[in-house]
Formats: C-alpha cells, structure tokens, sequence
C-alpha cells in the first residue's frame, strides 16, 4: 500500500508518522511525503517527494497507484487539490475548495455561523480602513482583528489599546504586511476565557471526534508576546467534560456539518473549532479550520492507538460511524523550538545540535516521546547537517501519566537540543496544571 501526506511541517510528520505505525496491522506500507522536511527525509519508511505543484501530485498518485492522499495544510486546500484529485478519479481526504472557505476567507466563515445558529462573537466586515479605523473608534477596546483570508496563522491581532487596534488595521490593510489576506479585515468583539481545539474528522454525513487538545498560541511564557502558529499543545484538554464535549458536538461540530449539506456541499476532512469557553461555562466559535491544528496534531498522533489508515478508509467510504478510536490513557504534551526572529522574521540556516537519535525504526518499540520536525532542512555538508528553514523548527512530544510528568519528559529531551537564537516556552501546560489544582 502506497500512501501521500501532502505538506512538509510538524502536522505532516506526525501524520505521517503515525500512518507507518500501522504496519503493525496492516499489510506493508510506503509513505511519501511532499514536500516533506528533514525529519521526514530521516524517517525509515517515508519518503520525501519534492513535489508542490498539484498537477504533478495528481501525476504522481496515478503513476504510483497511491491508495489515497491526505492533504496536511490549509494552502493546497484553498487552491482545489481535493476537487483536483477528484476529478482525476483520485481518492482523497480533505474539503473541496468551496467547503474549504470555512477557513480561507474569514467573512464567509462568520456569515456561514450567523446563518446557521453556531454561538460565534459578533463582527463586522471592512474593505476600506477608513471605516475600519471609524468602527475600532466606535466598538472601543479589547478587541480583535482579523485578515479576512490565510495568513499562517498570523492573521489575528488581539489589541488591548486604540493604538494597537488601528496599527493592525494599518498593517493589514494599508502596509499590506500580509499581502491580499489583509485586503479585507473582519472586526470582531473580545471574548474572556479560554481557548481550546476540538478536532473531527467527517466524511460527509458522520464524524469522529479525536482527542481534546489546547494549544498557547502567544510566544512567550503566561500567554505574553504576539500571536504565533502555536508554541506548544497537549491532550487532553481537562477543561472538556463529557457534558460539555456533547454540547460542542451539538451546538458546533453537527450544526456546521448540516449547514454545509444545507448549503450544498458535504464537508469531508478533518474540520477543526477553535473555541473560547467563557467563564459562565458558554461556547463560541473562535474559528474553523480545514485541517488539523499544529501542533496538535503531534500530540493527538502521538495519543492515537488505533490504525489511522482504518479511520482514514472509513472516512473515505462514508462509513465514520462504524468505527471509534482508541486513545492512549496518558497525556501527551508537546514543547515548540521555534527560530531566532519568529514570528516576524524567522532566520534559517542555523544548524541543530544534538537531537535524540530516536526517528522511529519499525523494529522498535514505541518510545515515550517523538521529536517531530516542522521548519528543517538538510544541510549542504554530505546531506546529514539538520538545519532551520522555518518558524516553529520542531515539536518534542512526550508521553505521562499526568500533565506535570508529560510536561517534565517532553522538557527533559527539548532541552538536549540546541540551534542559535532558539526560542522556547517553559510554561506549556500550565493551564492544563492550574485546572486540575
């Protein structure tokens, strides 16, 4: 069996990761990952594929007889690779391009929730900053903005002040710092509380929840410092009770699977909330994503014990409601090393020192922990130099019997390694800690 992991970030490996796990149950496999990263490279039993362009990839799947592709990040989604693949007679798991708009155009995704009763924040729309600056003036502060379409996860800004407010209305809309994603701005009113991520898989009609997770999105220690992609996540979040797992369930994840059917287009693919629970225990939807969040991706693959490969057929057959997943008991907690200058302008080149000599072989036994790349590459000096070539370089996710242990192991091997300019939280999971206290 032949399979495809489109992407080349942390997401990706451990997606891919776990797929080669599978060999335990399933007949002997091959996974390719394009573009892939230097993990990936090192990986036994993954390939990089030095492919991005989808023709080509659709090229490939057919020429290799690739059972089936899952697509890792949100770009190749928003540019059609399901719909691609598709009509080329290829089996795929991911949204079509317009199911994808619940992520790459944040105005849609509001007016699909107000449409359809999902508890969201209240917003407004802008294409012109002179009435985006009028309405900051009007609304006052907190308050958040947001560029209307994909921006890396760096396309909101929190601002406590009218000063930062009408910066990032300037940045976004004025500077053009974010290129046409900034073209439109979507204002929206401040929410108390806190964040988590809830992840399913659909394949249509039916879900199947994956594990809870919460990621810290700010930079630095106490949730201080700019927004980034994610600096580090676990699983499972302890603030998801079954009670209010069942509402999210509810009141989120069916009431948006209905409305797309509604709308006229089936939602397949992992769909990811991003929530705010508010101190009177309320939900409201922070954002959609169309795909799994990193990093916690790399916490949920590492929680897995079921056969993702199983999961991923039953989800490409429509059959999701035939199968649940089986999670590991311990919690999982993943540390990001992030580059000198993240998130505004990450260096690259900078070799990495000192990493555990711990890439999966398949003769192994699972280990505790899993280092897995994201920004990497392999250097010029004989192809085995690892070095930066991104944001967030790699995650270190580690396995416990409580948060404080998973958190513990997972420092333990991140503090090993070593590149110039690293930068990492020492406080992941301190939500997790303070919850159960």
């Amino acid at each position: 069996m032949k399979l495809l992991v489109v992407g080349g970030g942390g997401r990706e490996h451990a997606l891919a990761w776990r797929l080669l796990q599978s060999w335990r149950i399933s007949r002997s496999i091959k996974v390719f990952v394009a573009p892939g990263n230097a993990g990936t490279a090192m990986e036994d039993g993954l390939e990089n594929l030095p492919i991005t362009a989808i023709p080509e990839l659709v090229e490939f799947a057919k020429k290799e007889s690739i059972a089936f592709t899952i697509v890792g990040p949100e770009a190749p989604l928003a540019e059609g690779i399901v719909d691609a693949f598709r009509a080329a007679g290829q089996k795929i798991f991911g949204p079509t391009k317009q199911a994808a708009r619940l992520e790459t155009s944040k105005d849609f995704s509001k007016a699909f929730m107000q449409r359809h009763g999902i508890p969201t924040a209240a917003y407004a729309t802008f294409s012109s900053a002179a009435e985006a600056h009028q309405y900051v003036d009007q609304k006052g502060v907190p308050i958040v903005i947001k560029a209307d379409g994909l921006a890396a996860g760096k396309g909101a800004m929190v601002a406590m002040t009218l000063a930062e407010a009408h910066e990032a209305v300037d940045a976004m809309m004025v500077e053009n710092r974010l290129g046409n994603a900034g073209a439109r701005v979507v204002i929206e009113d401040f929410l108390e509380g806190e964040e988590v991520s809830f992840i399913v898989m659909a394949d249509g009609r039916h879900v199947l929840p994956l594990a809870t997770s919460q990621d810290h999105k700010r930079l630095k220690e106490g949730d201080q410092g700019p927004n980034t992609g994610g600096m580090g996540a676990y699983s499972p979040a302890p603030m998801i009770t079954p009670a209010l797992h069942a509402r999210i369930m509810r009141e989120v994840i069916h009431a948006a699977m209905q409305g797309m059917e509604q709308e006229g287009e089936r939602y397949t693919g992992f769909l990811y909330a991003g929530l705010m629970i508010t101190p009177d225990g309320g939900i409201k939807v922070l954002e959609f994503n169309c795909r799994m969040g990193d990093p916690e991706a790399e916490v949920i693959m590492l929680r897995l014990k079921s056969n993702l490969i199983t999961l991923l057929e039953h989800a490409l057959n429509g059959t999701l409601d035939k199968v649940e997943a089986e999670w590991d008991r311990r919690t999982a907690l993943g540390v990001v090393l992030a580059a000198h200058g993240y998130p505004d302008s990450p260096r690259k080149g900078d070799v990495i020192h000192d990493l555990p000599a711990e890439l999966a072989s398949t003769e192994e036994p699972e280990k505790d922990f899993h280092v897995f790349h994201s920004g990497t590459a392999l250097g010029a000096e004989n192809g085995k130099e690892i070095v930066t070539a991104g944001g967030r370089v790699l995650c270190v996710a580690a396995l416990g019997d409580s948060v404080k242990m998973a958190q513990r192991r997972a420092y333990e091997i991140a503090e090993q390694i070593h590149f110039d300019g690293c930068q990492m939280r020492r406080d992941i999971g301190y939500r997790a800690i303070n919850h159960r206290k």
